[in-house]
């Protein structure tokens, strides 16, 4: 189903257990910081067992030049978290590859400037041995690490990571089986 400018405008207001309860536009919900919203975090995995990083770009309304995982975004109203995850994935890294959901949680968090994630977040796992094709206006860099040293990076130097990410890594090492 094609998609209108409205749709990538709004995010999808949900209850504790995930129901929908209303739209919101992108800005505001981040910006008002109490409104719940559905969102999906994709962790890929190499046959190495390690997990891609992006840099977000630096024209990003929030959390620029941090790192964070492969990709993550907000479904548009009528669409699936997955199939959400799919085509963010081909966005902002330029490829796809087989994902599955691991877990979800719910987070709240100052992303700078005025604004809040309140999300409830499906975190999905996907592998992929290849090399992405950054797209530029989302992403600046990549780069492939593995769980204990992201996790011990994320300790040693906080600031260089999104609030999702270090709020997430101990479900998703809980969660990961290679």
């Amino acid at each position: 189903m094609p998609m209108s400018k409205n749709d990538e405008q709004q995010v999808v207001l949900v209850d504790e257990n995930d129901r929908q309860i209303g739209l919101e536009n992108k800005l505001a919900a981040h910006q008002n910081g109490a409104k719940l919203h559905r969102a999906f975090s994709v962790f890929v995995f190499n046959s190495r067992g390690e997990t891609m990083l992006q840099q977000r770009a630096m024209g990003k309304y929030h959390t620029p030049g941090k790192w964070t995982n492969a990709c993550c975004s907000h479904p548009y109203p009528k669409e699936g978290v997955l199939e959400a995850a799919h085509r963010r994935l081909k966005d902002e890294m330029g490829f796809d590859c087989e994902m599955n959901e691991a877990f979800s949680f719910v987070y709240k968090a100052d992303v700078g400037n005025g604004l809040t994630e309140h999300e409830y977040d499906h975190v999905i796992f996907g592998r992929y041995d290849g090399e992405p094709s950054l797209n530029k206006e989302e992403a600046m860099a990549y780069r492939w690490v593995s769980l204990p040293k992201l996790k011990k990076e994320i300790q040693e130097n906080p600031g260089s990571f999104t609030p999702w990410l270090r709020i997430a890594i101990d479900k998703v090492i809980l969660n990961y089986k290679s």
